[in-house]
């Protein structure tokens, strides 16, 4: 297994979760790099599973200054930089009628601006001819109820990767987007009560096409494709992986 061999990645949001199944799946296929976070026991636990080839950075992706730092040591700790995952973010809720003016700005520079930041400071560390994958949602797809603001701060960021994938034609850097469903992550325990998460699990998987909702490694092997040499004529795209939920469930 060695699509990604000699390949440096860096995962945001890559200690658990949809970014920790990325960062398992390219280490599966060869790669080192580095994984992000803000939770130090999380970032501890996931480097020490992924092993001696990836290293991990306690960083705020808000944080420009921090963003900075990540790929400055990841360059120092392994040369250039081959692939970036700006998987980094969170779901959030509320309706118009109440979502204020910070929650709205806090949810903007985590699921938004975080992205576009992400990008820029990598780009002085990043191979040509690399790739970069953004992380969608199909919450830009389906109204969903209380995630209007998180849909349409995805929705903006499925555009980022035609505009990027534009802006760095000339050094042939590939950006792509992926687009999850509902995927078996630690995102239950913030919206679902503890005794509610598996029925409300298994309530999702019964209106997924699929008959199952997603796992992390699902993303993980979408993200191989798209990091290596396979995906070579793909640029600007979106790949739903959502088990047909947008465009399939009733």
């Amino acid at each position: 297994m060695s699509k990604l061999k000699n390949k440096v990645a860096v995962i945001t949001g890559g200690n658990s979760g949809i970014g920790f199944g990325i960062a398992e799946a390219f280490k599966n296929e060869g790669a080192a790099g580095t994984i992000v976070g803000r939770n130090h026991q999380t970032l501890e636990n996931s480097a020490a599973q992924l092993g001696n080839d990836f290293i991990a950075i306690n960083a705020d992706v808000t944080n420009l200054t921090d963003l900075e730092r990540v790929f400055k040591d990841t360059a120092e700790k392994f040369g250039k930089i081959d692939i970036l995952v700006a998987n980094a973010g969170a779901g959030t809720t509320g309706t118009v009628a109440d979502v204020s003016e910070a929650d709205y700005d806090k949810t903007m520079d985590l699921n938004l601006k975080s992205v576009y930041f992400t990008v820029q400071k990598a780009l002085p560390y990043m191979n040509d001819g690399g790739s970069i994958i953004l992380i969608g949602s199909n919450a830009a797809h389906r109204a969903y109820p209380s995630f209007g603001l998180y849909g349409a701060a995805k929705a903006a960021v499925i555009f980022f990767a035609k505009s990027f994938s534009n802006d760095l034609l000339e050094r042939k850097i590939r950006v792509n987007v992926i687009t999850p469903g509902t995927t078996d992550t630690p995102a239950f325990d913030k919206f679902v009560p503890a005794e509610h998460i598996e029925a409300v699990k298994a309530q999702f998987a019964n209106v997924m096409p699929t008959g199952r909702i997603g796992q992390p490694l699902d993303i993980g092997k979408t993200a191989v494709f798209l990091a290596s040499e396979d995906s070579s004529f793909l640029l600007g795209a979106e790949l739903l992986v959502d088990g047909g939920m947008t465009y399939l469930a009733k």
